[in-house]
């Protein structure tokens, strides 16, 4: 790994996508959301500050992806100290697998779990914060009640989602997100959303504690039963704050890589670089057919591992940290056992096809704390579902969860928790918080987050090239799935005479992951951010 190369080689753009600061870093999916981070840390706070603003802000301006009725995890170095933020939501009480209809889970009241952005945020902010709750939600306030300008990406979705929208009854989500409840907005239209800044404003007033025991808990609840859900306020009064575990961490090349353990998906990611570092780093930079071909043996063999050996923290720790699963020896041997061609002792059939949409964010600060956010309501605008009076959509995390194996531990019961495939980092150089970066995509985010890592640290590419490097991801049944037009037609050529399906998505797909990273350099004193250029966002830092 050459730091001269990844770190001076690094050039700032005029559209913001990459940024470069003295003061700290933030690197979000939307411009407002980012520049709610920015104002924290010039007003004195800290990335936790900045990181929660820029949480409760893009709530407001991507409600596609998240929002105060989803789910949030993050992973954070504060204070010398890294810990993992476990922010599982919750099933409710009256859920159970005989009264839920398969569809039911993907949209409509039934759908939702117990919302926990609220209190990840709020413990975030409390326990590590240090600037005034109500500066902290001021931003997002601002945003709902004046507007934001509609992008492209989320009018080609809500045309997406219409019908999905208009199915549920009695249609609150297509009032609160569709023009005029019926039609998608246009590209620069001026979105106000004024119910949800009233929520905001209130949550600034009494804290997040009234969403899950006040005023909002009993308005939720009943709205809930007005339309057949199952939350009720009984679930919200449970939800346990955020647990705090030992992140998961395992050395790469030269550095040190933090990530999140179960719910979470950084065993699958941690699993894929261990793998990987038995290939030199040369190959992995000249970009041969047979490396792609690796590659994807090594998305299919960790992606399969993740599948077979799936348990819940809260129930009991049946793998611990410095498990076989993990270990050097079991990742050389699932190298070893990679063939010439697609492998066919591995599953041929995928056992389903997962969409959903998340976002990430990223932030440092001048004293090198780091916090990594990832926050989803599961699917494009959740359960297509809004809080009457309230302004958000709920979560559809339910189709999160098994369906049909009792003995899972993601299994749709009471209390259960959904198994999520997020897995944010934070990579360290010489024991100091190097390079914060995560990505949304569901199972491709383990994927786009190994493939970002190993074009910096083997390929010695600045943060800005790394991002706009053509990504693919392969599935457990050997399905490729890359950005057209990007590929060497020598590679595809390749990959399909070896046995893999090849799908095409459009060039700078969002499908194939988002990235947004920041880092503090070692070579030059600053901090340097990419926002991803198949999203919205931006990264910036205070300016002197």
């Amino acid at each position: 790994m050459n730091l001269e190369k990844i770190e001076g080689r690094f050039r700032p753009t005029a559209d913001g996508k990459c940024a470069v600061s003295r003061k700290g870093m933030v690197s979000t999916a939307f411009p407002e959301a980012t520049r709610a981070g920015v104002e924290m840390l010039e007003r004195g706070g800290n990335a936790v500050d900045a990181a929660c603003a820029a949480a409760f802000a893009l709530g407001v301006c991507e409600p596609q992806a998240s929002g105060i009725g989803g789910q949030s995890m993050a992973l954070l170095h504060i204070g010398g100290k890294t810990l993992a933020l476990d922010g599982s939501s919750r099933v409710p009480s009256l859920a159970h697998r005989d009264r839920l209809g398969k569809d039911e889970t993907f949209t409509g009241y039934r759908a939702t779990t117990v919302p926990s952005t609220p209190a990840v945020l709020g413990y975030l902010h409390f326990r590590y914060g240090r600037l005034d709750w109500k500066t902290i939600l001021r931003p997002a306030i601002g945003i709902a009640r004046n507007g934001y300008r509609m992008t492209g990406l989320q009018s080609s979705l809500q045309e997406r989602e219409r019908e999905s929208f208009l199915s549920v009854n009695p249609g609150t989500g297509a009032r609160y997100f569709l023009k005029e409840g019926s039609v998608p907005y246009n590209a620069g239209d001026l979105f106000v959303q004024s119910d949800l800044a009233d929520l905001l404003e209130h949550l600034s007033l009494y804290g997040p504690r009234s969403f899950y025991q006040g005023d909002i808990a009993r308005r939720i609840h009943r709205d809930m039963e007005e339309n057949g859900g199952f939350l009720r306020g009984d679930d919200l009064a449970l939800i346990p704050w955020p647990v705090e575990r030992r992140p998961l961490k395992r050395k790469y090349r030269d550095v040190a890589v933090f990530t999140v353990p179960p719910p979470g998906a950084g065993r699958t990611l941690l699993l894929v670089l261990l793998m990987l570092n038995h290939l030199p780093s040369k190959i992995l930079r000249n970009y041969q057919p047979e490396t792609f071909h690796f590659m994807a043996e090594i998305f299919r063999k960790a992606l399969l591992n993740h599948r077979e050996r799936p348990f819940d923290p809260n129930t009991y720790r049946q793998m611990p940290e410095d498990n076989r699963v993990l270990s050097r020896e079991y990742a050389r041997s699932l190298s070893a056992s990679i063939r010439d061609r697609i492998d066919p002792q591995l599953p041929l059939v995928d056992p389903y096809v997962e969409g959903g949409e998340t976002t990430h964010l990223s932030v440092m600060d001048e004293a090198e704390n780091a916090v990594a956010i990832t926050q989803s309501i599961e699917r494009v605008y959740g359960s297509k579902a809004a809080a009457e009076g309230l302004g958000f959509l709920y979560n559809n995390y339910m189709s999160a969860l098994e369906w049909k194996d009792p003995s899972h531990p993601y299994y749709l019961r009471p209390n259960a928790v959904p198994w999520s495939s997020v897995a944010p980092v934070i990579v360290f150089h010489r024991s100091r918080p190097w390079l914060v970066a995560g990505s949304p995509g569901s199972d491709r985010i383990f994927s786009s987050v190994s493939q970002f890592l190993s074009h910096v640290i083997d390929g010695n590419l600045p943060l800005g090239e790394a991002m706009l490097r053509p990504r693919f991801h392969c599935s457990i049944g050997g399905t490729i799935y890359l950005e057209s037009e990007r590929f060497d037609p020598a590679i595809l050529e390749y990959l399909e005479s070896s046995g893999y399906k090849l799908v095409f998505k459009e060039p700078f797909s969002f499908y194939l992951g988002a990235i947004h990273a920041v880092m503090k350099t070692q070579t030059r004193g600053d901090f340097q951010g990419v926002a991803e250029f198949r999203r919205d966002g931006i990264a910036a830092g205070p300016q002197p």
